[in-house]
C-alpha cells in the first residue's frame, strides 16, 4: 500500500517499554526497509514523532549482513539504534522488549529464545504470565563483564569521582555517589577522562546504596541522554558494586544477586560462578499503528 499524497509506503510501527526505558519497534523481518540516523531520530523524536529512548528494528538474521554468521544460532537480530540515531552494540532493556514483541506476534512462546545482536547471541527466556494476566518477567543472559584497564574520572560542574570503567559488549563509567542529586541534570554526557579511554563515547551510571545488595541509579546513554533506565547499566553497576563490597563469584563458588532499582522501575541481576550474568525485569508493548507516509517522506527538515 502506498500513500497517495506521498508516493511513500506506510511504515508500522509498535512502541514498548522495560522499566520506563522506551522504544519504536519496527518489524522488518526481511530486510528491506533503509533506516537512516535521520530517520531513526525523527521516529525517536517526542515532539515530532512516535517517541523512544531508542529504536528497535527485528530482522530476520539471515537478511542482515551483520548478522548472518549468527543466523545458525538466533533467528532473529535486534537492529538497535540511539535516539540521535547512532547505532549501539547492545541494550538489555531492548532485548527484553524486542523478546515481548516476537511473543507477541507469535514468533516466539513461553520459555527460552536466542537473539542475535552487535555484541552477540543473547539467551532469553520469557516467564509465563502470572495467574491474573500479567505478562512473566524476561530474563537476559547479559554475558560478562570486562574490567579495560586504566584509571578513569567522572566530573559533574566543579565535582569529579573515580569510575571504574566496565564493558558489557558496550562502554560503562560507574562512579558511586553520596547523593543520586550530585549527578546534575543529564541533559548533557558528563566529562569522562582520559578520552581515549572511551573513543566512542560511553555510558555514565551514578549510584547509591539503598541496602544490603541493593543499589539505585540514575544514568546518562551514549547518544539519547538520561533515560529511565538502562539494562546494560543496571549490570555494570551490580558488577561494580559487588567488586566494591569483596564479592565474586567466580573466586568465592557462590552466585551474587543484587537489586537494582532505576528511576522507572526495578531490575534484579544475577552473577553466576562462570561470571555470566542474568538480568530480569517487565517488558511491556503499550501500542502499534502507523506513521503517517506525508511525516517519514518530508523527514527532519520539514
Amino acid at each position: 500500500m502506498t500513500d497517495a499524497r506521498s508516493g511513500t509506503p506506510p511504515l508500522a510501527f509498535l512502541k514498548g517499554h522495560g522499566t520506563e526505558n522506551d522504544f519504536v519497534i519496527v518489524p522488518d523481518p526481511d530486510g528491506l526497509l533503509e533506516l537512516s540516523a535521520a530517520d531513526v531520530a525523527l521516529l525517536c523524536d517526542r515532539r515530532a514523532g512516535i517517541g523512544g529512548d531508542g529504536l528497535l528494528r527485528v530482522v530476520r538474521s539471515a537478511a542482515h549482513p551483520e548478522a548472518a554468521a549468527l543466523a545458525d544460532r538466533a533467528e532473529w537480530f535486534m537492529d538497535y539504534r540511539n535516539s540521535d540515531g547512532s547505532i549501539a552494540e547492545m541494550c538489555g532493556n531492548g532485548v527484553r522488549v524486542f523478546a515481548r514483541y516476537l511473543q507477541r506476534t507469535g514468533r516466539a512462546g513461553a520459555g527460552d529464545l536466542a537473539v542475535a545482536t552487535r555484541a552477540g547471541v543473547r539467551e532469553v527466556h520469557i516467564g509465563k504470565d502470572t495467574e491474573d494476566g500479567t505478562p512473566g518477567d524476561i530474563t537476559v543472559g547479559m554475558g560478562r563483564a570486562a574490567f579495560p584497564e586504566g584509571a578513569v574520572t567522572v566530573t559533574v560542574g566543579d565535582r569529579s569521582w573515580p569510575a571504574l570503567h566496565v564493558d558489557m559488549g558496550n562502554p560503562h563509567a560507574v562512579v558511586f555517589v553520596d547523593d543520586l542529586g550530585q549527578a546534575g541534570n543529564l541533559y548533557e554526557a558528563p566529562v569522562v577522562a582520559p578520552a581515549s579511554a572511551y573513543p566512542a563515547g560511553t555510558n555514565v551510571e551514578f549510584v547509591v546504596d539503598r541496602g544490603p545488595r541493593h543499589v539505585a541509579l540514575r544514568v546518562h546513554e551514549r547518544g539519547s541522554g538520561e533515560t529511565r533506565s538502562c539494562g546494560t547499566g543496571a549490570c555494570a553497576v551490580m558488577v561494580a558494586a559487588a567488586r566494591r563490597d569483596g564479592l565474586d563469584p567466580a573466586a568465592t563458588g557462590r552466585p551474587v544477586t543484587y537489586t537494582v532499582d532505576v528511576p522507572g522501575g526495578r531490575l534484579v541481576i544475577t552473577e553466576g560462578t562462570d561470571g555470566r550474568i542474568d538480568m530480569t525485569g517487565p517488558a511491556l508493548i503499550l501500542a502499534e499503528g502507523v506513521v503517517d507516509p506525508v511525516l517519514t517522506a518530508a523527514g527532519p527538515a520539514r
